[in-house]
């Protein structure tokens, strides 16, 4: 078994949990997928009457939680399917189905990924009723404001200036205000979306909250930085158009998450101040 060490200092409790799954489920693993990630490892597999399998093993914590839950909500529905899932002490194993060629999406243009995303987005949006297991988006969206707002103090200062306080202020707005909450994958991007043989693609990765659906949209359009800087308003109308949202919404969505990411990220802080709402 091959780990990289420059993403895993957890060696010992990562090659236990292999082993205990290859024993659980009889399957035999390769190399992992390269580049791998930084809070999972990820491998293709073979089960014990050859399926084509994928073994993810995952860190704990926030990144990976509630996983399992969206993948049985779904069952396949525009992801890949979840197989079996087991706890080896804090460890997470998971065994999916592999999607075949497995080509990400991120080979084609970012126009002709466009709509890709909004296929996958607009059928997993699903109403997951009122006994379903997901955090809200807002807990997220609360957590990484205070998360900038610590860092922003903790570069010395006042804080947080005036265009970044706006943009915190319509964040939590738009995480507080979510009519017509939907269960989301939020992190989906060219790279999480797989061509395979059950589906043409299916996404992968999911980390599941429930709130507004406009927010989805959000990874693949900052992943598509040429767009984003040259022409952040027409991003803006070809997914609002592609997924049926409301395009100022949309535009808002984006203003405060370019806001919540300019930190790390100078031109994002351009794009924001592109986008900045005027009375």
């Amino acid at each position: 078994m091959t780990i990289a060490p420059e993403c895993f200092n957890w060696s010992g409790r990562l090659a236990a949990a292999v082993r205990a799954a290859r024993n659980r489920w009889g399957i035999r693993e390769g190399p992992p997928f390269q580049p791998g990630g930084t809070n999972a490892w990820v491998a293709p597999a073979v089960g014990p009457r050859g399926q084509a399998l994928v073994l993810k093993v995952s860190r704990p914590g926030a990144e990976v939680e509630h996983e399992v839950d969206g993948l049985l909500w779904w069952d396949g529905r525009a992801t890949a399917r979840l197989v079996d899932w087991a706890d080896f002490g804090e460890v997470r194993a998971i065994l999916l189905e592999r999607c075949s060629p497995g080509t990400p999406l991120a080979v084609l243009s970012e126009p002709e990924q466009d709509p890709v995303i909004a296929s996958v987005l607009r059928r997993v949006w699903v109403d997951p009723g009122c006994s379903h297991p997901f955090r809200p988006l807002s807990e997220m969206c609360d957590r990484w404001a205070e998360e900038f707002e610590a860092s922003a103090l903790a570069r010395g200062g006042d804080g947080v200036n005036s265009i970044a306080a706006e943009g915190l202020r319509v964040w939590r707005e738009l995480a507080h205000s979510q009519a017509g909450a939907v269960l989301l994958l939020t992190d989906l991007h060219a790279g999480n979306v797989l061509a395979a043989s059950r589906e043409p693609w299916l996404g992968i990765d999911p980390k599941p909250y429930v709130g507004d659906p406009t927010y989805d949209a959000l990874q693949h359009m900052l992943n598509c930085p040429l767009r984003l800087q040259a022409d952040p308003e027409g991003l803006i109308v070809r997914m609002a158009g592609l997924l049926d949202l409301d395009t100022k919404r949309l535009r808002l969505w984006l203003f405060a998450r370019c806001v919540v990411e300019s930190q790390r990220s100078p031109m994002l802080a351009r794009v924001a101040d592109r986008l900045r709402p005027h009375e």
